[in-house]
């Protein structure tokens, strides 16, 4: 594998990025520190340069919400023919992030194409509208599977494996490479009793938006305030549905029980989550959830729904979290962690330790057995498994030579 094209509709700096992004990225920084040829092509933003070079990452923007996709296939075309921004790149392989739709570069690039799914969106298209909604699920669920039935997939959890199967995508063609995670700052302390906040801290790492449920949390945190006054919760994260998130916190009456902290540093992000004692995430719809196993970097454990699928193989049921049925129920086990210092101390060591099995490295170099399958004309399925070192790529084939 000495060269590979990534597409998705924005990057991590975009406004709107998310940890679908961080993933793709983080994957891409760890291939190209091995010498691999990384290109990037996302959507341009306010502020965000055409071309820049990032964590050894050469990213190329164009295009808006919409018209990132039909400008990214035009790119690669143009990009074959020696055109255009795209001109010097001759990948092996092409990932193609499907965050609800597809770029479909198999049609226009000339190399196998692994469609990168981190879940369904069955639940999520109602946001866009009704039409946008049923076109947009056609797509997902009918079309994409129909004209990628060839192809190899690749997704970050088991449930979500098993719902790509659903949608009629042939099991043999399912890689599954769970989430990275980056190390906490060396200068931040991790989790401990030390650290904490001597008044209950509950917190929620997440971007804002409609289907994140962050009124889960603030419903919950507003039935706990009578039984437990001293009860605070941090909010991590922006997103254009943080004006509804305050109006809801001011409508409950806890606007003075809840700090909507917007967007954070790294080290900022872990100072919170180092003081917290319970760590919500009220998701409709995880594909994994990285900021599962960010809180368990320090002892906190998650409460977060089963039906959100992914949350059922980031978190160990019971024992590094728990999950919940409904808002009631999530609401009655965050107050119970509250009041039980030891269980949730035990929990959150125990989610301690399982974090430490995952590391961005590992998530590389099952990514790359992926790729280096799929342009080999072979299809591979199953948990790739991290105990497998990604091998480095010699300088002068990396350059072509």
């Amino acid at each position: 594998m000495r060269e590979v094209l990534l597409l998705c509709w924005r990057d991590t700096g975009h406004p709107q990025g998310g940890g679908s992004e961080r993933y793709l990225e983080q994957v891409g920084a760890q291939l190209a520190a091995r010498g691999v040829k990384v290109t990037l092509r996302t959507a341009r933003y306010p502020g965000a340069a055409r071309r820049e070079r990032v964590d050894g990452i050469d990213i190329s923007r164009g295009g808006g919400r919409f018209t990132v996709y039909p400008r990214a296939l035009a790119a690669i075309l143009l990009g074959r023919l020696g055109v255009g921004p795209l001109k010097d790149v001759r990948p092996d392989a092409v990932i193609d992030t499907q965050n609800g739709i597809p770029f479909f570069a198999r049609l226009v690039s000339g190399v196998p194409s692994v469609v990168l799914v981190h879940h369904g969106h069955r639940e999520q298209w109602p946001v866009a509208g009704e039409l946008v909604g049923r076109i947009g699920w056609w797509i997902e669920s009918t079309l994409s599977p129909r004209l990628h039935r060839n192809d190899q997939y690749l997704t970050v959890s088991l449930p979500s494996a098993e719902e790509l199967a659903s949608l009629g995508v042939d099991p043999s063609r399912i890689a599954v490479v769970r989430n990275g995670a980056e190390p906490v700052p060396a200068d931040i302390p991790t989790g401990a009793a030390g650290v904490r906040t001597a008044e209950p801290r509950v917190v929620v790492l997440s971007r804002l938006v409609p289907h994140k449920q962050i009124e889960d949390a603030l419903t919950a945190i507003a039935r706990l305030r009578s039984r437990i006054p001293a009860v605070h919760l941090d909010v991590i994260g922006g997103g254009w549905w943080a004006g509804k998130l305050k109006d809801q916190a001011a409508a409950l009456g806890i606007a003075d029980a809840v700090t909507f902290h917007g967007h954070v540093g790294e080290q900022r992000k872990h100072q919170l989550l180092a003081r917290a004692w319970v760590h919500v995430l009220p998701s409709r719809k995880e594909g994994w959830g990285l900021a599962v196993i960010e809180a368990a970097q320090h002892g906190v454990p998650t409460v977060g729904y089963r039906s959100s699928r992914g949350l059922t193989d980031s978190i160990i049921d019971g024992v590094t979290g728990v999950l919940a049925d409904d808002a009631d129920q999530l609401a009655g086990i965050v107050g119970e962690l509250l009041d039980d210092a030891a269980a949730r101390t035990i929990m959150g060591e125990k989610a301690r330790a399982r974090a430490r099995e995952f590391s961005w490295e590992h998530t590389a170099a099952g990514v790359h057995q992926v790729l280096a399958a799929a342009a080999a004309g072979r299809r591979i399925s199953g948990l790739i498994s991290p105990g497998e070192e990604m091998p480095a790529v010699d300088a002068e084939v990396a350059a072509g030579a």
